[in-house]
């Protein structure tokens, strides 16, 4: 039973956010609803004694979190797909959600499998990779589109880098497709300068707010964009009791379903970023691929695409992406020195101003990642 004098339930919505308030015995005290602004949380419980509120992960659920967390309150903000009481009711409303919500909150937080959201600099940081993020889909969406309609008229697009297509694509476009596809390939031109200093900002603000950057940067793959993205999704390394963790937090352990002498063999879970998740499987895609530098994260990955069996090689991409995930989070903590291809003798410290450590030691991936 909850150790608060008031427990609230509160379902957000777009306009309006329903508010179940419950004493210790259950008994509801209070229904209603309110605005979702600033102003209307303010007047509700600004005032308020310090309470213990319930609400879904949702659009809104960063910043009200934080608004209410100001007030004094201990704030939950639940993980809606494991709360099967509420997105599996055959009674889903905005009033019952809220209820459920708070008498989940009374009996134990941990049925609610709360998660907590990134601090208000890192929220406004991520935006700045995720706005990048929306100009490269839109790029590939426009490429895609130039190759397959130069392929519907009989021409193939020049294979190249997504970076100097609209340069390329220029001197081999048909007279018959210019009027269509000239703006598209101009746009795409726009697009790629963008991406560019969205480039240049990402890079100057890992350097200047996020020193630590360096640290995982020491893994080949790892460039200042996956390494700032790990960073502020992670954002406190120490909530961490193992460096494994991190694998299982970002989806790339299998899911279990295992009963009685039943235990299949399941896909990734895919919870946590998928943006961190994607570069992570794109960094192991360099490091078992053609261009990758000779390191033990590489040959434990080729080995275990050689063992054969059906979709070998993705299996072995998604396990050097777990096992990468593990390796920075470990080089992150300890400051030490990576090391591709095992321990060295000699020391040689990194100097970052995330590193406190005199002595750093060398570091391998299989230092970090154990032998899955």
């Amino acid at each position: 039973m909850s150790k608060y004098s008031t427990i609230v339930g509160l379902d957000l919505g777009d306009r309006y956010s329903h508010f179940c308030v419950m004493d210790p015995d259950g008994e509801i005290v209070e229904q209603g609803r309110l605005r979702t602004t600033r102003a209307a949380l303010l007047r509700k419980f600004g005032a308020m004694e310090r309470a213990r509120v319930a609400m879904e992960v949702c659009t809104y659920s960063p910043w009200v979190s934080r608004q209410l967390k100001g007030y004094g309150h201990e704030v939950l903000v639940a993980n809606p797909r494991k709360v099967a009481l509420i997105y599996g009711s055959m009674r889903k409303r905005d009033e019952i959600d809220a209820e459920s919500l708070a008498r989940l909150a009374r009996l134990d937080p941990q049925l609610l499998s709360p998660i907590e959201h990134r601090g208000l600099h890192a929220q406004q940081d991520m935006a700045m990779v995720r706005a990048r993020e929306v100009l490269v889909k839109a790029r590939t969406q426009l490429v895609n589109s130039v190759r397959s309609v130069m392929k519907s008229m009989g021409y193939r697009a020049v294979q190249c880098s997504t970076d100097c297509f609209h340069r390329k694509v220029l001197l081999q476009l048909p007279a018959v497709l210019t009027d269509a596809l000239a703006g598209v390939v101009t746009m795409i031109g726009e697009l790629s300068a963008q991406i560019a200093v969205y480039d240049k900002m990402l890079a100057q603000l890992a350097q200047e707010r996020y020193p630590e950057t360096v640290l995982l940067q020491q893994v080949t793959a790892v460039g200042p964009l996956t390494a700032l993205a790990y960073v502020l999704t992670v954002e406190d390394p120490y909530r961490f009791a193992k460096s494994r963790s991190v694998g299982a937090y970002l989806g790339l352990v299998p899911k279990q379903s295992q009963s009685g002498q039943s235990d299949p063999q399941l896909r990734i879970s895919k919870t946590g970023s998928r943006l961190v998740r994607r570069l992570l499987v794109g960094s192991a895609h360099y490091i078992m691929g053609p261009f990758g530098p000779d390191t033990e994260l590489r040959r434990w990955g080729l080995a275990m695409a050689e063992r054969g069996g059906k979709n070998a090689k993705k299996r072995a991409v998604v396990a050097v992406a777990r096992k990468l995930a593990v390796l920075l989070h470990k080089l992150w903590i300890t400051g030490q020195v990576y090391e591709p291809l095992g321990y060295s003798d000699k020391k040689a410290p990194l100097a970052v101003a995330a590193c406190d450590e005199t002595n750093q030691v060398p570091f391998s991936a299989t230092t970090a990642g154990g032998s899955d």
